[in-house]
């Protein structure tokens, strides 16, 4: 069974949830991604909001009116647009919730706070649901990707060596990595389901993800048994060799060796074996060891940068990829869509917030075609 990517998007030729029905109460970036994970791999995902749209259905990037960062998160998913603030709107939503046979019971929000979407009272009215609840913290205080970032030490490593006051990142990566987790636990839960017919409640904060990521890579550990903090290296790749050079042509590239094989294919394509070994002769060291890589990279990088500087990097793509070197071209979002135009195109046409709201009452709820016009009229739906 193999899983092929079409245009370098999380869409898979083996739809392997098909039949699986999610509902998405959700804002910002986590929940959604959570959503988009599974819609990917095949499950019916239902998105529910707000008459209108949410508090992110402009956010940009905006283009021609539409948010792009929406419409991304928003693939193959249905979108119903509900007055999430009426006793109606609410009850339907909570049935949307609760029904869909075995294959339905299961709800992804960041919004789980709100007394009507609590998890004790829907589990009264289907014993086997599952909650993935997704907080900013696990004390309740508000909180998002950039300032649970702040917090967990990343920014004041990043940045040049030089540099005085944090560096954020642009990617949001705590909202990515808390997203995936979420659609992972949707189906670690929804297979407990099928064992023992038990539901479950998962909660995940973004900023226990953070705290636990932060332990596994041995970050927290570092900074509570070594007394030397961990410092800021630029573009240096820390504890091995790795860093970016310039061509002639103005074109920027990382070049890593991590491993001795790696190393080897640099210090062939480069020429700088001589260099190197005089290296070691004056420190008295094995640069074969990525440590000891690490601690002299700026004089491996003053071999290497002047090779490097005097190629265009279709020279330098030349010379390492014919001696295996691990490396890539820094491109920017536009050079990415020159050379992958087909990865630009978002798989669905933009879609109105609401669009299947109809469609989903009556096939999900068993409502009549007179129900739902009721329902417009009383302006509960639009």
């Amino acid at each position: 069974m193999r899983l092929a990517r079409d245009r370098g998007s999380l869409t898979f030729a083996l739809l392997m949830l098909e039949g699986l029905r999610a509902v998405e109460i959700s804002a910002f970036v986590a929940a959604p991604f959570a959503g988009a994970t599974l819609a990917a791999l095949g499950a019916e995902v239902i998105r529910v909001e707000q008459l209108g749209g949410g508090i992110d259905a402009r956010r940009w990037p905006i283009h021609e009116g539409r948010s792009l960062y929406r419409q991304g998160l928003d693939q193959k998913k249905r979108s119903v647009a509900i007055d999430l603030r009426s006793q109606r709107g609410r009850e339907l939503v909570v049935q949307l919730i609760c029904g869909g046979g075995d294959a339905g019971g299961i709800v992804v929000t960041n919004l789980a706070d709100a007394d009507w979407l609590a998890y004790d009272r829907l589990v009264a009215l289907r014993p086997d649901l599952v909650m993935v609840a997704i907080r900013g913290t696990s004390k309740g205080r508000s909180a998002v990707d950039y300032t649970v970032n702040a917090g967990i030490g990343f920014p004041y490593v990043t940045g040049p060596p030089d540099w005085e006051g944090p560096v954020n990142h642009v990617l949001p990566a705590w909202d990515v990595i808390t997203g995936a987790l979420a659609a992972t636990s949707v189906l670690a839960a929804e297979r407990r389901r099928r064992l023992t017919g038990s539901g479950a409640l998962v909660e995940l904060a973004l900023s226990d993800v953070a705290l636990g990521v932060a332990g596994n890579l041995g970050l927290l550990s570092e900074a509570a048994l070594i007394e030397e903090p961990r410092g800021r290296y630029g573009n240096d790749l820390y504890g091995s060799y790795g860093r970016d050079f310039r061509t002639c042509d103005g074109r920027d590239v990382m070049v890593c060796a991590l491993t001795p094989r790696q190393w080897r294919a640099l210090c062939d394509a480069t020429g700088v074996a001589e260099g190197v070994a005089a290296i070691e002769r004056a420190e008295g060291v094995d640069l074969g060891d990525e440590g000891e890589r690490f601690r002299y990279r700026h004089k491996i990088s003053a071999l290497i940068e002047p090779w490097v500087a005097a190629r265009t990097l279709d020279e330098v793509a030349e010379a390492f990829d014919a001696a295996g070197v691990l490396w890539g071209p820094y491109r920017t979002f536009k050079e990415v869509v020159a050379d992958h135009p087909e990865a630009a195109a978002l798989e669905d046409p933009p879609q109105q917030i609401g669009a299947d709201t109809e469609d989903v009452l009556i096939e999900g709820l068993g409502l009549s075609s007179e129900a739902v016009a009721e329902l417009r009229a009383e302006g509960v739906i639009e």
